[in-house]
């Protein structure tokens, strides 16, 4: 932007390094349908305070909507030297339609302006991005409803522990992304406040009203303090926050899936659409997709190391620093976005192996905690039982048998508690479905939770 479009205080034009290291419509050209939301509901509250004339407003509403048409067509010609979307818009509007575009910014600074796009821009992506959970959460309830039957170890630490259902281990996926987007929402409804009016930090001396630019924008309410409403962007701290857990989240799924499809646990096998071969090695088929999921994690958690270093030592109000907010915001929605798309298709168009996942309850004595509890029942303490199991699942481990093949005067040597009925409550099918309380993996408690998650899902398509 020229410096002397700045008016009378400057003798120089800018530095072309300098002007070139400043201009932002590269990135923030992305906000210019919030900021012409923005700049017609201020000229129609400046109409409607007598600021400005209705013939005035009503051809800047005018020229703004032929912009609009202009930029959706891919026919706007954006100019660097303008500095940002903002002034882009504006030069345009007032080549456009004469004296009356310069009014437009009567009673605004770009510092409100800005605020206030972001917010517009930020609250739809969250929304946008609790649309895509959705959809990965409904693959995930297809696939958990499909394979309620397959069953598989559960594991700590990476060991085999105790048998579960592949539908309860796809729905703990579905517990973590279901509290993922309710954080992005918590966040879109926190943000959900207009700055529109607070100028450059001191608000205005012109009668504005700025909870009708509020309600215009569907802001539930103005900002209170016009200092905070220009001068913060925590609320771009808790969107990306709540997007950088999200991708932790799906980090580990992917993490899972990338051990799951390998021939050490051939549990699920990856679609041709979602995985790559090797360059040099023929059989190979490799899972890039959930390996990129993983690895794009560190973009978004960047994003907001980026935002919250910027911001830690910025007095208050505006200061060109928070040019740099909408970057790593951009980055982190759409990487968040991409990944969550991905695994949708990744997962939806993968395969388990139900016979492989049974065999894998063989090894590992995942029936160990069956024989401690089976005694707790019948009154042996806890600890001691425990102990018990202990020591034959290491009489078992030396003779190379699994516990159900040890005879039933081994079990009696060790306690005399047991009978004939311990070899029933080593079925793995029976070891399941003893489990259930709420949360369990016991098929009525799993069915139960794949009901609700589809309630909720319909509730939220026609919502």
């Amino acid at each position: 932007m020229s410096n002397k479009a700045w008016g009378g205080r400057f003798d120089e034009e800018l530095d072309a390094i300098a002007a070139r290291f400043s201009a932002s419509v590269d990135v923030d050209g992305r906000l210019w349908e919030q900021d012409i939301d923005s700049s017609i509901a201020h000229v129609r509250m400046l109409a409607g305070q007598k600021i400005v004339s209705t013939e005035d407003a009503e051809q800047v509403v005018a020229g703004l909507e032929t912009i609009r048409a202009s930029i959706e067509r891919g026919e706007f010609e954006w100019d660097a030297d303008k500095e940002d979307v903002h002034m882009n818009i504006e030069a345009a509007l007032t080549k456009a339609i004469g004296e009356a575009g310069g009014r437009l910014h009567t009673a605004r600074s770009r510092n409100d302006q800005v605020a206030t796009d972001m917010r517009l821009w930020t609250r739809q992506a969250c929304h946008s991005i609790a649309g895509d959970i959705d959809a990965l959460l409904a693959v995930l309830v297809d696939k958990a409803e499909a394979h309620i039957d397959f069953l598989m170890p559960g594991y700590t630490h990476l060991q085999r522990a105790q048998p579960t259902r592949l539908a309860h281990h796809l729905l703990a996926w579905v517990e973590m992304l279901e509290r993922d987007r309710s954080r992005v929402l918590d966040a879109a409804k926190r943000m959900n406040e207009s700055p529109l009016g607070s100028a450059a930090l001191a608000g205005t001396t012109f009668p504005i009203d700025r909870a009708a630019t509020a309600e215009a924008l569907g802001f539930d309410r103005p900002m209170q303090n016009s200092l905070d409403a220009v001068g913060d962007r925590d609320f771009l701290l808790e969107a990306v926050s709540a997007l950088a857990i999200c991708s932790v989240h799906l980090s580990r799924v992917a993490e899972e899936l990338v051990l799951w499809s390998s021939q050490e646990f051939g549990f699920v096998q990856m679609s041709d659409t979602f995985t790559t071969g090797s360059s040099i090695m023929p059989q190979k088929k490799n899972p890039d997709m959930p390996e990129l999921v993983r690895g794009k994690t560190g973009r978004v958690v960047g994003s907001l190391v980026n935002l919250m270093v910027m911001l830690k030592g910025l007095p208050l109000a505006y200061n060109r620093d928070l040019q740099e907010d909408k970057a790593p915001v951009f980055e982190a929605f759409d990487t968040v976005h991409d990944c969550l798309a991905v695994l949708a298709g990744a997962i939806g168009s993968a395969s388990f192996d139900k016979a492989r996942m049974a065999d894998a309850l063989q090894a590992g004595f995942l029936d160990a905690t069956e024989v401690a509890d089976w005694l707790a029942a019948r009154g042996v303490p806890f600890r001691e039982a425990h102990h018990v199991a202990g020591k034959l699942v290491h009489q078992a481990h030396q003779l190379g048998k699994k516990l159900a093949e040890l005879p039933l005067e081994t079990y009696q040597q060790a306690h005399a508690s047991f009978d004939a009925t311990i070899f029933d409550a080593l079925d793995m099918e029976t070891a399941v479905e003893r489990r259930d309380v709420l949360g369990g993996p016991a098929r009525k408690r799993v069915t139960k939770a794949i009901e609700e998650l589809r309630g909720r899902l319909e509730a939220r398509r026609g919502s």
